[in-house]
């Protein structure tokens, strides 16, 4: 039998797991005022809650949060906010943020979508502002790494909704948990590649970003640039080409970059866009080396082709069940396993794709 919060009516005493009745016996207080105190209700002063936290300690207890919220007929409504990006990218992400809300019906747990303007902090302060309490429980961004993200997450947060960052972190911000790789060192795995597939002589390497504020592009390029400076230094890095996730973009960028500078051997795109680098890439009499993020339909079938030699990429559906999982504990104050929720870097040749439907 379980009460209202979620857990047997059986004593501790030697014969169970700590319950609420155990916490009120050693707090001194009543069951409903333990129970407002778990569920971090109004009404309870301060002194009070200090001494059933600390009775919960001393006896070492551990919420069903699954048992509650069913007793509560709890229903998690989570959001995900993504750039209305034309990448294959996003559009695998929200496929997975689709497919995973079918899998998790019965987990009392509907994720949506709300679709924000790609690289313009000012959509996101607004949408985040726009967020209601009382019609969500959390919410997970991928916002560039402004002043007024930094504080609409801060505002966000303080009306009570928890908040993860995906694919590119807020550092800065107050968010609760980022589900990404650790770009610095995925932009260091791609100088490594670059320098062992290159020959061993003078010539430049341009690089293709999407945003100057995106946080994740930066890491990428910091982490490429330093471990290239520390082990291939008769590469040159040329300036990046900012081309905002946009194919005609990336391809007149190049144009450009390959007009300006004769000695180019490598392409590093760690963005998107990735149609106008193959397209220009496809252009060229002798291939340089290109390498390039995200197993995208695009960038599996340039492999084959071999106009790409490497994609480093991340497992969208993972961080789809990461941000679920993370925004669902954060909300309940309950632990995670902090190893299953990190994201690896995973890298791919021609000869390692994984099934199409991976």
């Amino acid at each position: 039998m379980t009460n209202a919060s979620g857990e047997s009516n059986q004593s501790a005493g030697g014969r169970g797991k700590p319950t609420v009745n155990d916490i009120a016996r050693l707090a001194g207080v009543s069951l409903a005022t333990v129970d407002r105190v778990l569920n971090a209700r109004a009404g309870v002063r301060s002194a009070t809650i200090d001494r059933v936290n600390q009775a919960i300690t001393e006896l070492g207890y551990i919420r069903d949060t699954a048992a509650a919220n069913l007793a509560r007929q709890r229903v998690y409504r989570l959001l995900f906010m993504l750039p209305n990006s034309q990448g294959e990218f996003f559009g695998d992400l929200q496929r997975q943020i689709v497919e995973q809300s079918k899998l998790i019906t019965n987990e009392r747990t509907r994720l949506e979508t709300l679709s924000t303007t790609a690289f313009d902090p000012r959509d996101i302060v607004q949408a985040l502002d726009n967020l209601d309490p009382d019609k969500l429980d959390g919410v997970a961004i991928l916002a560039p790494e402004t002043p007024q993200v930094r504080d609409a997450v801060a505002r966000t947060r303080a009306r009570g909704i928890s908040l993860v960052t995906i694919v590119s972190d807020l550092p800065s911000s107050q968010r609760d948990h980022f589900v990404g790789i650790d770009n610095f060192n995925a932009g260091r795995t791609a100088a490594r590649l670059m320098g062992r597939f290159l020959p061993d002589a003078p010539q430049s390497v341009v690089v293709v970003t999407g945003s100057r504020y995106a946080r994740d592009h930066l890491e990428r390029r910091n982490g490429f640039d330093e471990l290239m400076a520390e082990e291939f230094p008769h590469l040159q890095i040329l300036p990046s080409i900012v081309a905002n996730d946009r194919a005609e973009l990336v391809y007149s960028g190049l144009q450009n970059a390959w007009q300006a500078w004769r000695d180019i051997g490598g392409i590093y795109s760690s963005a998107g866009g990735n149609r106008g680098l193959i397209r220009f890439v496809q252009s060229l009499p002798a291939k340089p080396t290109v390498i390039a993020h995200e197993l995208t339909a695009i960038n599996r079938q340039a492999l084959i082709d071999c106009n790409l030699d490497a994609v480093i990429a991340q497992d969208t559906g993972h961080i789809v069940r990461s941000a679920v999982r993370l925004l669902r504990a954060t909300a309940d104050s309950a632990p995670f396993n902090a190893t299953q929720e990190r994201i690896g870097i995973d890298i791919y040749l021609r000869e390692n794709l994984p099934p199409v439907d991976f």
